[in-house]
């Protein structure tokens, strides 16, 4: 694998991890428990959707291409399955808001971890965005931090959120797991570590934030298998890149 592709490789995870993840919340819009949380999870979705709105940028212009709108919206929406680098944890569909708010307190852990590996890329403009998303993933973990802190005052409601901390903590390891030519782009400074170094203290984090963590034999959870460099689509890929598109496939001259 070339230089540039291994560096591709590695933004194209981040910029599809950050598109799935900021779709999967505005779909709570209007169905959300209370009109706040509605709020809340339609501006934590716009945040991650500019996050890969930029990075797909950044890979646009490292491929020498003119970052238009449309030029985004055709790398974001209309590469082919297989070409899409995000984990399964952001793919899932979730079943009830209480998965859809530890999924959000999981992901933006992460979060905040991954974007410290890329603030002093050798990538100006990547170091630049890192910049600005860290100040933004700070207040999305605040924010889910304040739900949980009430939320788990309650014995109903630490039972449902620990039930649905079962079906998402098998999804964590793909989270954590690196594209194919990820050492190249480290080597390059492109980013100071591998993303697999995370897993670790992201399971620390769960346990710490939840006092209850089993990262294995969770027999109703999601399959947990390697996704082989990212390079393994869920089951519930195809259904939400359909969601995604609908707008797109409509009026094929939109722009997100």
């Amino acid at each position: 694998m070339s230089e540039q592709a291994a560096i591709r490789e590695f933004l194209l995870a981040f910029a599809d991890d950050e598109h799935l993840m900021g779709q999967q919340h505005t779909e709570w819009i209007g169905v959300a428990p209370f009109l706040e949380e509605d709020l809340a999870f339609s501006s934590i979705g716009q945040d991650e959707l500019g996050h890969a709105a930029l990075l797909y940028e950044l890979v646009l212009e490292l491929e020498g291409i003119d970052a238009t709108d449309n030029a985004v919206d055709a790398v974001a929406y209309s590469r082919p399955s297989h070409e899409y680098r995000c984990c399964h944890l952001v793919e899932y569909t979730t079943q009830h808001w209480a998965e859809a708010l530890v999924r959000h307190w999981i992901y933006d852990t992460f979060e905040q971890m991954r974007w410290r590996l890329v603030g002093e890329s050798v990538l100006p403009k990547l170091a630049f965005i890192a910049r600005r998303a860290q100040r933004e993933e700070s207040f999305h973990v605040q924010h889910a931090d304040a739900m949980l802190d009430k939320l788990l005052e309650s014995p109903d409601a630490r039972g449902r959120i620990i039930e649905a901390l079962e079906a998402v903590v098998p999804l964590v390891p793909g989270l954590c797991e690196g594209t194919a030519g990820e050492a190249s782009a480290i080597a390059d400074g492109v980013v100071a570590g591998p993303t697999a170094d995370l897993l670790e203290p992201l399971q620390s984090a769960i346990d710490e934030r939840f006092g209850w963590a089993d990262f294995d034999g969770l027999p109703n959870a999601a399959p947990r298998e390697s996704q082989a460099g990212r390079t393994r689509r869920s089951l519930w890929f195809e259904p939400l890149m359909a969601r995604m598109r609908e707008v797109l496939d409509y009026d094929p001259d939109a722009q997100w």
